[in-house]
């Protein structure tokens, strides 16, 4: 089934007669013929809209039941059963009451398309989504109600439906749009002046950008490469050095001479590698046009003119702005530079070449230096002077063996071997010297600069061109091998880099030693800003003890930086480096990142325990706290005359509630210090069986406890806390152990821990059940409620960890469970 078509009548604002164009439209198709209904309009009353009602077919709409109220609908059912050619369906942005179909109304539309029927929708722009936020901050209401883009990107037809702010403000006040008892607050409220003018121009430039998007469409099917200057188009090419900010300026201001023109920046990056700017200088780049309003883009290309000029037509770009050669005159002479060859190619695109202060001046930061040391290089002159003299002897020495021919290749050989050796410039003197030499040596007459035969005259200025070009090619043949090497290893290096980032660890000091290895440097160091001063973070090596002391520093970020000793790098080390800078910020912010994970955990367990605490101390605070309000009420009451058993009794609950108020809030207390960090025990040798006997002594009942832990027993441990713990443990099983049942606790030593056993007969816990026995506010549902917080075995391996020890759960043999809590021995002396 062939999908039906969408026109959308687009309006700035409510009243602008969307809907009457809408139903226009429609008397106009039924009097061509089509069949037209009316899905669904909302006249708001308006006589006009009313009017042009008059004989469309109108769909009855569906009744839907919601709260009690009865709601009209669009009814899509009754109208894909109606099947006509075209149907109008007013304010596309509707939400459908519960129980509709559909949740909105353009999902209603999207089914009546699919249906293979036509429909002529509206709309305002404030009901964009992606314009909501914006309408927000114009208009200060939140559209509720939303369409996705993307629908009414997909019309086939969107027309906007005008009109000026002052002309809708005229019909507001004359009552054409709201109510009379409205007008006077719509006026002073959404329809201000300003708001109006804001919405119609947001309306304008977002049918402008779908019918630059329709533009596009087509020039690309039809295969269109020339620049239809539609709107004004800046590309402003950039190097990437220091003049790319005044460009970037001088296109901004372009582009705000026009309305609606728009520019972007465009980097050319070379598919070899050998030249490029650092991440840095092109993430700062990227951050100013972003600014500046304008876009940032990135293209690989071995010939940068073609590679902007092409980008420049498949953006339809009216212009392009380049600045004025760094390069001197005679280079550009010589081989005519990207600005010249894009003035020459750029055809119907206008060429803005503007001048900046590094106009005819090498950049220091892109200056490509000589590849060969400063010994090679006095070796290559030495050898350019001495080498056609030593030759030439040769020849003389051997003269009647050859003629002019083999000598002046033996020459030429002699000015190849100097380009080896010292380069371009020392070859250039090899080979005026050899032409010199050839011509006073070799060619008649002899040890005379006069040359007798024309032709011999030819062939020397011949040899010098030759050499010359020869020397050319081998030194910029040896340059490129060097390059390929350097780009070769820092390709590699650079792989070494995206692996242990992608796949090793957070090791900055292994990232340092790298550093060091590949640039053959003593120490490598980082070092960060604080608010004491200059911090070392990091070193390998023998780092330099500050940035000032280095040969070489990378910043990694506003107050952290890379430092290198030993050696002073070139600039495609430097960019190398920066590499390493890169990967060393990505693990510090790793390690931010980590930091900030943990803190957040710490920081939302401790607002679930804090939760949890307040959910569970309710009611053990407030009963002990009743008990002894209300025994202590009783004793002060005159008018009851207690017996000495009654007043021991009251007595005895107020010391019994007062006992469990302090036992509740010492866990409390030490539950927090342990979530804090801030227990710091003090560890001692303790005998455990005096232990045992302190803390039992503290215990209601204890009497039922069985003590077996024999003389020498000792533990590193600190002699408070172990009470604490040891107290806990047996409080717990007491309540767990029926009445009567033993409760025994032994001791014993193995490999220099000690095991202290507390075991009960009670119910016992299953094993899946051991790991929760230790979690705060846990009392697994054998407990009575309100008997506790659950807080007493949590309390008991905190304490525990915090000297040292562990705190286990296992079955006793019989039923049961033994509690197990193992500390370390004290070691023998010797």
């Amino acid at each position: 089934m062939t999908r039906g078509k969408l026109r959308v009548y687009l309006g700035a604002a409510p009243g602008v007669g969307k809907t009457f164009a809408m139903l226009d439209e429609g008397q106009r198709r039924r009097a061509r013929g089509t069949d037209v209904v009316v899905g669904v309009v909302e006249t708001h009353g308006r006589q006009h809209t009313i009017d042009a009602l008059a004989g469309l077919e109108i769909v009855p709409r569906r009744a839907v039941e919601h709260q009690g109220t009865t709601h009209l609908e669009m009814d899509l059912d009754a109208i894909v059963r109606r099947r006509p050619d075209v149907v109008l369906v007013d304010e596309l942005a509707h939400t459908n009451i519960d129980g509709s179909v559909h949740e909105k109304r353009w999902q209603d539309v999207e089914a009546i398309l699919a249906a293979g029927i036509h429909v002529i929708t509206t709309v305002n722009i404030q009901h964009l989504e992606s314009l909501n936020d914006v309408v927000e901050s114009i208009t200060g209401v939140r559209q509720r109600e939303t369409v996705p883009d993307r629908f009414v990107r997909q019309a086939d037809g969107i027309e906007l439906v005008d009109m000026s702010p002052q002309a809708l403000r005229r019909r507001m006040a004359h009552g054409n749009i709201y109510a009379p008892d409205k007008v006077d607050a719509a006026l002073a409220q959404y329809f201000r002046e300003g708001n109006l003018a804001a919405l119609r121009e947001l309306a304008l430039l977002w049918l402008a950008d779908r019918v630059d998007e329709g533009l596009d469409r087509y020039r690309d099917q039809h295969r269109i490469e020339s620049t239809w200057a539609t709107r004004e188009r800046i590309v402003v090419a950039m190097t990437g050095g220091p003049e790319s900010a005044a460009l970037l300026r001088r296109a901004a201001r372009i582009a705000s001479r026009g309305a609606g023109g728009e520019w972007m920046a465009l980097y050319v990056s070379r598919r070899d590698g050998l030249s490029g700017v650092s991440p840095d200088q092109l993430l700062r780049l990227r951050t100013m046009t972003e600014d500046l309003g304008g876009t940032f883009h990135t293209v690989v290309g071995d010939d940068t003119a073609s590679a902007i000029l092409d980008f420049a037509r498949a953006e339809n770009a009216t212009q392009v702005i380049i600045g004025a050669s760094r390069r001197g005159r005679i280079s550009t002479l010589l081989r005519p530079g990207v600005g010249e060859r894009i003035i020459a190619a750029s055809g119907d695109i206008d060429a803005h070449v503007v001048s900046h202060d590094y106009a005819r001046r090498k950049n220091p930061t892109t200056r490509t230096s000589s590849s060969l040391s400063r010994r090679r290089l006095v070796l290559g002159y030495a050898f350019a002077v001495l080498a056609p003299l030593v030759a030439s002897g040769i020849l003389l020495v051997t003269d009647p063996l050859h003629g002019l021919p083999t000598e002046a290749m033996v020459l030429m050989a002699v000015v190849v071997a100097t380009a080896l050796v010292g380069g371009l410039v020392p070859a250039i003197v090899s080979a005026v010297l050899s032409s010199i030499w050839l011509n006073v040596v070799f060619t008649p007459p002899r040890r005379s600069l006069t040359i007798a035969d024309p032709e011999n005259a030819f062939a020397i200025g011949l040899f010098l061109l030759v050499g010359i070009a020869v020397a050319t090619v081998v030194d910029r043949a040896a340059r490129s091998t060097v390059q390929a090497r350097r780009a070769r290893a820092e390709s590699d290096a650079l792989t070494v880099l995206s692996h242990s980032l992608l796949h090793a660890g957070d090791d900055v000091e292994e990232l340092l030693a790298g550093a060091c290895e590949l640039f053959g440097a003593r120490g490598a160091a980082i070092f960060t800003q604080t608010g004491d001063g200059l911090e070392r973070v990091a070193a390998s090596g023998l780092p330099p003890s500050s940035p000032d002391q280095a040969d070489v520093t990378v910043s990694i970020d506003e107050s952290t930086t890379l430092a290198l000793c030993g050696r002073r790098l070139e600039a495609s080390d430097r960019r190398l480096l920066t590499a390493y800078a890169a990967h060393a910020s990505v693990l510090a912010e790793r390690a931010r990142a980590r930091r900030s994970d943990a803190e957040r955990a710490r920081l939302a367990e401790g607002n679930r325990t804090r939760t949890a605490l307040l959910a569970a101390v309710s009611h053990d605070l407030r009963s002990p706290l009743a008990a002894v309000k209300a025994a202590a009420a009783s004793l002060r009451n005159t008018t009851i005359a207690w017996s000495p058993e009654d007043e021991a009794a009251l007595l005895e609950t107020i010391e019994d509630s007062a006992d469990r108020l302090n036992a509740l809030v010492a866990n409390l207390l030490d539950m927090s210090r342990i979530q804090t960090g801030a227990l710091t025990p003090v560890l001692a040798e303790v005998d455990l069986g005096a232990a045992v006997r302190q803390a039992l002594d503290t215990i209601p009942d204890s009497s039922r406890i069985a003590v077996h832990v024999g003389e020498g027993a000792v533990a590193m441990a600190d002699p408070g806390l172990l009470e604490r713990v040891i107290a806990n443990i047996c409080e717990n099983a007491l309540k767990y152990a029926p009445d009567g049942a033993p409760i025994t606790i032994d001791a014993s030593c193995a490999a220099g821990r000690v095991l202290l056993r507390i075991a009960d007969s009670g119910p016992g816990v299953s094993k899946e059940s051991h790991g929760r026995l230790f979690a705060p506010f846990q009392r697994l549902g054998d407990v009575p409620a309100g008997d506790g917080v659950g807080l007493g075995l949590a309390v008991a391996q905190g304490l525990t960890e915090a000297m040292g020890g562990t705190l286990g759960a296992e079955d006793t043999p019989g039923g049961g469970l033994t509690l197990v809590l193992e500390l370390t021995a004290p070691q023998e002396t010797p």
